[in-house]
């Protein structure tokens, strides 16, 4: 079996899956039912000064027969004293202490007020600190959250004034409404953050009752927007990972964040970088019991791989991540149906003929049957087809030889920059 046990810049637990700094992990009796069921490491529901919290605050988006494909809130901050907090860290540390407690934190941006929160975290013996530069609603529109976090340089500033005084780890936490996300990882970085974690949530409604009118949620017939979540931001998630993973400016372990809910999401997010994963979104739907399932399927996986360490998988996918400019333009790929398995739903021909290349004909067979037939001259390769088809194994996306030198977008500029300067040269000459 594999060792599953990590270190993200000096901070350990048994294994890569942590509770993200959310309602599950609102209370010390939480994270320590989260520990005896197997979640390695915790991030605290986030410090600061308590709130008042609206009710209600939660929504959901259900697509297609899934329950919560996506997940909005407009809960804020912790609603709990300061103190309350701060005795059931240090009792949840003091009873797990090979497990991994961090604190999140938020206060305004004012130097002797993270001196002051950081002192009073690290002294009930947490393992690290995690600043919330992240949260879209409520905390914003008082100058904290992503208000700091859409501001590089204000980001640094509050990461150096933080480091002034802290004795653990300190991680930033990105928020995702942002043009470039590793321009805030950087001047983070710059500040002396020791790791950085993303995606805090997206800005979102999530939805309106059409009978009501009222927003989904709504507090008494009004609403705002909120944090979005769950398996729908995913995708979001991970390419934001991976360009902070690729950025040589940014350079340091990331804790990865946004619609994990599976063992193969952990993979996911570790080959395009992760050191760590962090969920809350499937707990808040399946409960703190899903981590037992994560933690045999990755196990599962390294053994199936060969590799004697999760951490063998950190950032193995970076390198096959780039810029559009540099992909293959002479790269072919066709679709192949395969009869045997497909149902002659006609989905592909659909797609193809509605929304694509028109490349996908119906025929028929010498023995009369209905039949479809890629016309590979006319197949763009965009996969499409295969995206939509039900039947598993009923189409192929089959690579060919072009015979053509690879060749990306940039390398083509570079050709005709040359061309275009020699036949300058020549005129002049």
């Amino acid at each position: 079996m594999a060792d599953l046990s990590i270190d993200l810049a000096g901070i350990k637990s048994p294994n890569p899956f942590w509770l993200a700094s959310a309602p599950p992990t609102n209370t010390g009796y939480q994270v320590q039912r989260a520990f005896e069921a197997g979640w390695g490491g915790a991030v605290w529901k986030t410090l600061g000064d308590p709130i008042i919290n609206t009710s209600s605050r939660f929504a959901a988006v259900h697509f297609n027969g899934q329950r919560v494909a996506g997940f909005n809130n407009i809960e804020l901050i912790t609603d709990r004293p300061l103190e309350v907090n701060l005795k059931e860290i240090y009792e949840t540390k003091k009873r797990f202490p090979n497990h991994a407690v961090v604190a999140s934190l938020m206060v305004e941006p004012k130097q002797e007020k993270w001196h002051e929160i950081v002192k009073r975290a690290e002294a009930v013996g947490v393992d690290g600190l995690e600043l919330n530069f992240g949260c879209p609603h409520g905390m914003a529109e008082r100058g904290m959250g992503a208000a700091s976090g859409q501001q590089p340089d204000l980001v640094e500033a509050q990461t150096y004034w933080v480091k002034e005084v802290a004795a653990t780890p300190v991680i930033v936490k990105l928020t995702p409404n942002i043009t470039d996300i590793t321009v805030v990882a950087r001047h983070a970085v710059k500040g002396g953050a020791d790791a950085i974690s993303l995606i805090n949530t997206i800005n979102s409604l999530a939805g309106v009752d059409i009978h009501s009118w009222n927003t989904i949620p709504n507090v008494g017939g009004q609403g705002a927007h909120g944090g979005y979540c769950g398996p729908a931001v995913k995708p979001i998630a991970l390419s934001m990972v991976a360009e902070c993973a690729r950025d040589r400016g940014v350079g340091v372990p990331i804790s990865g964040i946004g619609g994990i809910s599976t063992w193969q999401d952990v993979v996911e997010f570790m080959l395009m970088g992760s050191t760590g994963i962090q969920v809350c979104t499937a707990v808040m739907h399946h409960g703190f019991r899903i981590v037992g399932e994560m933690i045999d399927g990755l196990n599962n996986y390294l053994d199936d791989k060969g590799l004697a360490s999760v951490t063998e998988l950190i950032g193995k996918s970076v390198p096959k991540y780039s810029n559009w400019g540099d992909l293959d333009l002479n790269y072919k790929v066709v679709a192949r149906i395969n009869e045997e398995n497909c149902i002659n739903c006609n989905k592909c021909h659909i797609a193809c003929e509605d929304a694509s290349h028109q490349c996908i004909d119906m025929l028929t067979d010498a023995g009369g049957k209905a039949i479809l037939h890629v016309r590979e001259e006319d197949c763009v390769g965009c996969n499409l087809c295969s995206i939509v088809c039900p039947a598993d194994g009923a189409i192929d996306m089959v690579a060919l030889d072009s015979g053509a030198v690879p060749m990306s977008w940039n390398q083509r500029q570079k050709v005709i920059s040359s061309l275009n300067s020699s036949y300058s040269e020549a005129e002049v000459v």
